[in-house]
């Protein structure tokens, strides 16, 4: 069952990150970087040992490979979560690290969170591949994919005219869609395989999965999703939903998720959970 093993790959995980935020000096930086890197749904980690999973990956490397994505990730929320950025209070159901600590620890766990990725991509476990991973994840994650989409999504909050329909999708192709590339592409580039297909079956997932955070914006509940809600509304922001509507929201998302799964044609039965992940992206509740 797909539950299952979303449910024993975040156990995994959070395992690899405890262990390695362990590693670091006891301190107030250490606890709030723990506290950053608890929780979450880890379809970025599962992403990551499906598709190695594809190419008969060994576990160890894709789980190290995993963790680092995750990590990354949780940087990623720490800063999106403070004031500066989106300014917001609560995280999977948390008080977010500036509010239970301050702003100068924030900054700093996800600092050390963002770096702890890269030493993670440097084990032994890995071997030739961390080059290349290096490259990937720092392109993912920087000017031209995460902290590019983020800078757009800021800078539209004080924008003129609010955004298109296509400015909103190359956003959320940076903000959102780069850093599942990323995971979804782990596996081929661990087994020095061809991308394109992931890469094709990543963009589809990536932006169906901020059109279903747009539509739980609207429609999901604060008790389910860990956060506040109906921020993008109320600040007048534009979304999938406010150009598509709910209903055109929902059909551009089916769309996308068809288009994903098209894209796995050439992997068989061996891309079954990969297409699981692709169906759970928009029935999700958070």
């Amino acid at each position: 069952m797909f539950q299952d093993r979303l449910a024993e790959v975040q156990a995994a995980v959070q395992d690899a990150l405890n262990t390695q935020i362990a590693r670091y000096p006891d301190s107030q930086l250490r606890d709030a970087m723990g506290y950053a890197a608890q929780g979450g749904k880890r379809l970025r980690a599962l992403l990551v040992l499906e598709t190695a999973a594809l190419f008969d990956i060994d576990p160890k490397a894709a789980l190290t490979v995993a963790a680092a994505v995750e990590a990354l990730h949780a940087y990623s929320l720490v800063h999106d979560d403070m004031p500066c950025m989106d300014d917001d209070d609560m995280r999977r159901g948390l008080p977010t690290v500036h509010i239970q600590w301050d702003e100068a620890t924030a900054t700093l766990a996800g600092d050390a969170l963002q770096t702890m990725a890269f030493e993670l991509l440097t084990a032994d476990a890995i071997g030739p591949a961390t080059r290349p991973l290096v490259r990937a994840l720092a392109q993912a994650s920087g000017a031209a994919g995460m902290v590019y989409g983020q800078a757009l999504d800021i800078a539209a909050e004080t924008a003129a005219q609010p955004l298109s329909l296509d400015d909103i999708t190359a956003l959320q192709n940076g903000k959102t869609g780069a850093l599942i590339t990323f995971a979804a592409t782990a596996g081929a580039i661990l087994a020095d395989e061809d991308t394109a297909p992931l890469e094709t079956y990543a963009h589809a997932i990536g932006l169906a999965f901020q059109i279903a955070d747009d539509i739980l914006d609207v429609e999901g509940s604060e008790e389910a999703t860990g956060k506040r809600l109906n921020k993008d509304a109320d600040a007048g922001k534009a979304t999938f939903v406010s150009h598509l509507g709910i209903d055109g929201a929902k059909a551009r998302a089916e769309q996308l998720v068809a288009d994903a799964l098209e894209a796995l044609l050439p992997y068989g039965d061996r891309a079954d959970r990969l297409r699981d992940v692709a169906r759970f992206i928009i029935a999700r509740k958070s």
